[in-house]
């Protein structure tokens, strides 16, 4: 027994020396297309505190407190964020199991039989056994596993921040979208009521032979067409109310809204840094470079199967007729060993693996680019839509109060006998438009910074944990 331990010492030693040896390359994050400043920054004046969107919730900036009461709702209750978080649990189990391979892993193993023939009595006989191995991450496959697993729950907790972000920004575009189209349930309330009215004079001038019938006819034509078109605009506001109890986490029948025709326009200034601040900001830019990491360490698993895998297992162990010679040294017997395995001839299949691991490295480094790509095509989109809409906005409001001024002349011309009903008819159609296109910009620039936020990250920062 003495002549044996310092052979085991040998050997263990060489495995301790061993381990710290690494296949994988060293991880550099990669180069991102560059960009100095937006192009569409153009005349934007940038909102002041620039940190605006780090402060709270930026949901808040639009002061709305239902909207604030349903975008909580969201965090705790939607299905696609509870979905996401358990994926980031799971990713983080993943990492655990990594780790655990590290170690060595011990085994206690107890028997007991009793056997005998017929006629002849019978014995017993009891084992007690433990048992323990250990891999020695000699070549860093190990090691080169956890950091895969780490870097795919960090591209996990990037996922659920996205998701989240995602979710939380399609309940602000679908209430902005309802408090838009209760804008326009109200106008059309209004129109449809002046209608009846103007139907009524009509009615009363043709009883005199004052008016034709056709007039009659156009202005029971276009009440028609006002209701027909309230009739609409309650149908599109189920459905997205509909759509916001499930992001709620809600039966439909479950959830109402109510309607709140003072609708309020507020846009808030969003703080718009330079485009490098998208890489630390922007979730979806995060999850890819972790998976460029954690290419990166398979390809280190990969390199690995060009060594052998070494092992070291050892054993304790007594046996005995009864329970008490379990504990007797003198019945104790041990054993300790070191093995390697390494494949000789697989027809170039460790070659091939690593070569796929390194393309699929290629592949994600490519997809992180293209992401920061389309992130900064984002902003752009939106940074122009917002500078837009904001000058239709103007524009539609002097076009709206122009045709309200048209159709009041029309109409006191036309009860001066000096047009017929038909440019009435055209006059008022002309109005209403006007006024819904003044809202629907109104909701537009409203649903526009809720994208431009989303695409700004919505104030997540990279490296953030749940």
């Amino acid at each position: 027994m003495q002549k044996t331990t310092p052979f085991r010492l040998s050997l263990l030693a060489l495995a301790l020396s061993l381990a710290g040896c690494t296949n994988g390359p060293a991880y550099q994050r990669p180069s991102a297309p560059e960009s100095v400043a937006f192009k569409e920054l153009e005349g934007w004046v940038p909102a002041a505190p620039a940190d605006a969107l780090e402060r709270g919730p930026w949901w808040q900036l639009f002061g709305d407190p239902v909207l604030n009461d349903l975008a909580a709702g969201v965090e705790v209750s939607n299905q696609n964020v509870a979905a996401a978080a358990a994926n980031y649990a799971a990713a983080r189990a993943a990492v655990q199991q990594q780790r655990a391979a590290l170690f060595p892993s011990v085994t206690l193993n107890v028997a007991g039989d009793r056997s005998g023939v017929r006629g002849q009595g019978s014995d017993s006989s009891y084992r007690l056994n433990l048992g323990g191995s250990w891999e020695p991450d000699v070549w860093g496959r190990l090691r080169a596993g956890v950091t895969s697993a780490q870097a795919g729950a960090e591209a996990s907790a990037a996922d659920l921040a996205a998701a989240r972000l995602s979710s939380q920004g399609e309940l602000a575009s679908n209430y902005f979208t309802i408090r838009a189209l209760d804008a326009q349930s109200a106008l059309l309330a209004r129109t449809i009521s002046g209608y009846e009215r103007e139907l009524q004079i009509t009615q009363n001038r043709f009883n005199v032979g004052i008016a034709a019938r056709t007039d009659v006819l156009q202005a029971q034509t276009q009440l028609a067409n006002a209701q027909s078109d309230a009739l609409s605009l309650r149908r599109q506001r189920a459905q997205f109310e509909h759509a916001i109890a499930i992001l709620v986490g809600k039966a439909p029948s479950a959830f109402a809204l109510a309607v709140s025709p003072d609708w309020k326009v507020a846009v808030p200034e969003v703080p718009v840094g330079v485009p490098a601040t998208l890489l630390q900001r922007r979730p979806d830019i995060a999850a890819a470079e972790r998976a460029v990491a954690a290419a990166n360490a398979e390809i280190g698993i990969a390199r690995a199967a060009y060594f052998p895998n070494i092992g070291l297992s050892g054993s304790l162990g007594t046996g005995g007729s009864r329970v008490g010679d379990l504990f007797s040294l003198s019945n104790a017997a041990w054993s300790f060993g070191l093995s390697a395995a390494q494949s000789i001839f697989n027809a170039g299949a460790t070659r091939a693996a690593v070569a796929g691991a390194e393309a699929r490295h290629q592949a994600t480094v490519a997809r992180y680019r293209q992401t920061v790509l389309t992130a900064f095509a984002d902003v752009e989109d939106q940074l122009s839509a917002t500078r837009v809409l904001a000058q239709q906005q103007d524009l539609r409001r002097q076009a709206s109060e122009a045709a309200d001024l048209v159709e009041q002349q029309i109409m006191n011309r036309y009860r001066a006998g000096q047009v017929g009903y038909t440019d009435v008819v055209q006059a008022q159609v002309t109005a209403l438009n006007a006024r819904r296109s003044l809202v629907q910009v109104q909701s537009d620039r409203q649903t526009v910074a809720v994208a431009l936020i989303q695409s700004l990250g919505g104030g997540w920062q990279a490296g953030a944990q749940p």
